[in-house]
């Protein structure tokens, strides 16, 4: 089951209070709304630029980008020397975040890549400030784990759909959380994001907590 984990009207204080949209967010909100394409949404947009300028980020990468959301407000906040690294299977999607980011001017900011992220990865040396994984959730861990060593200390890695979205069970997922067992089948999905916040709260380098906006985003600080 999906949950609302936040009312409406505090997603919507939240968005009044984050930064401003421009034309093209607002552009790719409306093509999301009318695709019914899941993206982070403005509220959780406003904090991943917030973020990205509070560890100074210079490098991001991203485990799945769709049509470059995410990207877009990362790259908002990167310098004129910076680097966003796009990563999709999907070749229609990838054409059209290169559209929107060359539209931002951000074109020169962005490389992009087609296919899995997980081996895209391997293909980049670190370090990273800030990583996003929006992959296949029960792949969340390995994402994690390929990326880890590449994390910049005092980087942050961001997992969205950390709580709900349509394959997750949130109250599964919190009764794995509270360490009790479900009740039930655990779908994939759920017990892959369930398997990414065990590894990542368990990790000592890193310090995690989870941002109760759009679908849930854990946000984990390399402290060591």
């Amino acid at each position: 089951m999906t949950a609302d984990i936040v009312p409406e009207t505090s997603a919507r204080f939240a968005r009044m209070l984050g930064p401003e949209t421009d034309d093209v967010i607002d552009e790719m909100d409306d093509q999301a709304a009318a695709e019914g394409f899941p993206t982070v949404g403005p509220e959780v947009g406003g904090w991943l630029q917030l973020l990205a300028r509070l560890v100074d980020a210079r490098r991001v990468f991203e485990f799945g980008s769709g049509f470059g959301y995410s990207a877009y407000w990362f790259a908002r906040a990167l310098p004129d020397d910076g680097e966003v690294v796009l990563t999709e299977v999907d070749q229609d999607e990838l054409d059209q975040a290169r559209e929107y980011m060359a539209r931002g001017g951000f074109d020169d900011l962005a490389s992009y890549e087609l296919g899995d992220a997980i081996e895209t990865i391997d293909e980049y040396d670190g370090p990273f400030d800030v990583v996003l994984i929006d992959n296949e959730k029960d792949r969340y861990r390995e994402a994690f784990e390929s990326v880890r060593e590449k994390v910049a200390p005092g980087g942050v890695v961001v997992a969205d759909n950390a709580m709900t979205a349509g394959p997750i069970d949130f109250d599964a997922l919190s009764t794995l959380v509270e360490g009790d067992e479900p009740i039930g089948d655990v779908n994939a999905q759920t017990q892959g994001v369930y398997e990414y916040l065990e590894a990542v709260r368990g990790d000592p380098a890193f310090e995690t907590g989870v941002i109760p906006l759009g679908e849930g985003i854990a946000v984990s600080h390399r402290t060591a």
